[in-house]
């Protein structure tokens, strides 16, 4: 015998429709489940890597700003010695000048010079200054990253244990949401992908419970629940936008969901 050809989205009916959108939200609950489990680890494993890149591209500026610093002290020093040069140039000069003129013009020359290295000198001061600075900074850098790495070891080691339990699960339940989603319709899809999208716990099909939505818990009235029952259209909470099927569609025990009526207590007439 033929086997029956699988109908396409379009052909379903709205109970077919809301069955396989009700279990497709089925699976992508159990992958929330699953992310909620990991919980913040990828992030905060993310964070401490991008701490991490921030701190070594710190390392590398400071050691590109202390070879500057040292390279500038060994210029500084080249420009001592060759001004100490012309200092005694200068001098002994002095030695032999025919006149006062060129006697005060020496003079000028290495009481100039003289000024130049006091300034230099200076500058050597404060460039080792920020030498010793940045090298007491480089050690709290690297400090800090051999901290970070620690961290991140210890967080990247939860991350993968958990990976490593769920993965299996999470990839068999996008497989089989996948699956699902060539069941529905484009359109449905879209709207029930934009509902899940913007509710805060991910819901994007709900059933009734004890007669309100189970999504914000809102009261339905009574004629659109029976609307709900009957599933000859897809109906949507007026509050909060969740598509909404009863409870047996859900596979869930109605009576699980509903308070028992209270028992009316009986008064007995007092005899007279």
């Amino acid at each position: 015998m033929a086997r029956e050809k699988a109908k396409s989205p379009s052909e379903l009916s709205v109970e077919e429709k809301l069955k396989n959108l009700y279990s497709l939200q089925t699976k992508l609950s159990e992958i929330d489940r699953i992310k909620t489990l990991r919980g913040e680890l990828p992030l905060e494993v993310q964070d401490l890597e991008d701490e991490i890149e921030g701190l070594t591209i710190r390392i590398e500026k400071i050691n590109t700003e202390i070879v500057n610093l040292k390279r500038e002290v060994s210029e500084r020093r080249g420009t001592i010695e060759v001004n100490n040069a012309n200092i005694e140039r200068f001098k002994s000069q002095m030695d032999v000048v025919r006149n006062n003129r060129e006697y005060d013009s020496l003079s000028k020359q290495i009481e100039y010079l003289d000024l130049d290295n006091q300034l230099n000198e200076k500058k050597i001061g404060d460039c080792n200054e920020r030498v010793e600075q940045k090298n007491q900074e480089l050690i709290k850098c690297h400090e800090n990253v051999q901290e970070r790495r620690t961290d991140l070891d210890i967080k990247k080691s939860e991350l993968d244990e958990i990976i490593s339990e769920t993965k299996a699960e999470e990839e068999k339940l996008r497989e089989e949401a996948k699956n699902l989603e060539c069941t529905i319709e484009p359109r449905l899809l879209s709207a029930f992908k934009r509902i899940r999208k913007n509710s805060r716990n991910g819901l994007g099909v709900v059933y009734v419970q004890r007669d309100a939505c189970g999504g914000c818990f809102n009261k339905i009235p009574p004629q659109r629940q029976l609307d709900i029952r009957m599933r000859k259209k897809v109906i949507v909470c007026e509050y909060c936008g969740r598509i909404m099927v009863d409870a047996e569609l859900a596979g869930v025990n109605a009576g699980t969901t509903e308070e028992k009526p209270k028992r009316r207590r009986s008064t007995r007439k007092k005899e007279d």
